[in-house]
């Protein structure tokens, strides 16, 4: 289960959008609210709001989204159940709001309208709102045994803008090889095949690796800002791991991954010192110096 905050100013939109009748709407709960239509939901919001001048943005819209997994689990009724317990976590209290269930998408999701201006003009606090939801949400997920998405694994990628799409390429690559390959080389020709290439930063002018980045198109990402489990020492443990179990006789046949590095690493310095050679004689331009980065 998790949570989406959106604030706004006015009322019209989010109702018309909320009750849309094309994405399967049923309301599941409200109160305060004058339900003849969707002109009079909207002026009930609005003369509430006007109790309180001072709050700029009134419409506190709330989605909650619950995985797949749990789509025959969730009735209306624990859906609503769980709204309620949520809003009440979030010290949201006297004030109009309204509920209702969307069927347009493929995992069950729910919608909250709350007007930020209580019964009595008083201000429904937003303060720290996105960090509370986050807890609340873990929180009512396990009290109720919903599903836990693990990682990145639900997210639709079709779906996202760059750099973020980008990066989740990169992140189901590196999932899809690394418990696979039993040393560097293997999974930066795995990777190389899917058009993302490798770079390794080193400590100063050593052979000493520092961290490792990955590159498709234009875009470049630290392996730990793809994931955490894709920092270089994180990989590279992994990766000796596959060693272990794939090694028939471990002292004999095991090759040091740092070695291996080592060897790709030189090899490209070499290539990089063959090229400084051939272009002895270009007139040299000064450049700001920067952390060595070797390509494979």
């Amino acid at each position: 289960m998790i949570a989406k905050i959106v604030k706004g100013k006015g009322f019209a939109g989010v109702v018309n959008y909320i009750l849309d009748q094309k994405k399967g709407t049923e309301l599941l709960n409200s109160e305060g609210l004058r339900l003849k239509n969707k002109e009079a939901i909207v002026e009930s919001f609005k003369q509430q709001a006007e109790l309180n001048s001072k709050i700029s943005k009134p419409v506190y819209h709330i989605s909650l989204s619950f995985s797949a997994k749990d789509k025959e689990f969730l009735s209306n009724e624990l859906m609503a159940d769980i709204a309620k317990q949520y809003m009440s976590r979030m010290k949201i209290f006297n004030t109009q709001f309204l509920i209702a269930r969307h069927f347009d998408k493929e995992h069950p999701h729910i919608h909250l309208l709350i007007n930020r201006v209580g019964y009595h003009g008083k201000t429904i606090s937003d303060r720290n709102d996105r960090i509370r939801s986050e807890k609340i949400c873990k929180d009512l997920t396990r009290k109720h045994g919903l599903y836990f998405a693990k990682g990145k694994e639900e997210v639709k990628v079709n779906r996202l803008h760059e750099p973020d799409k980008t990066k989740y390429v990169i992140y189901d690559a590196l999932k899809k090889h690394i418990g696979k390959c039993s040393d560097w080389s293997e999974l930066i020709e795995k990777l190389r095949q899917e058009g993302i290439q490798v770079d390794f930063k080193t400590k100063g002018k050593t052979m000493e690796v520092q961290g490792v980045r990955f590159t498709k198109g234009r875009l470049t990402f630290n392996g730990s800002k793809v994931d955490r489990q894709f920092s270089f020492s994180k990989i590279d443990a992994r990766i000796q791991e596959n060693q272990q179990k794939t090694s028939k006789d471990y002292t004999k046949q095991l090759i040091s991954t740092r070695d291996l590095l080592r060897e790709i690493l030189t090899q490209s310095e070499l290539i990089n010192q063959y090229s400084k050679e051939e272009n002895s004689k270009k007139p040299k331009v000064k450049r700001k110096s920067a952390k060595r980065r070797f390509r494979i």
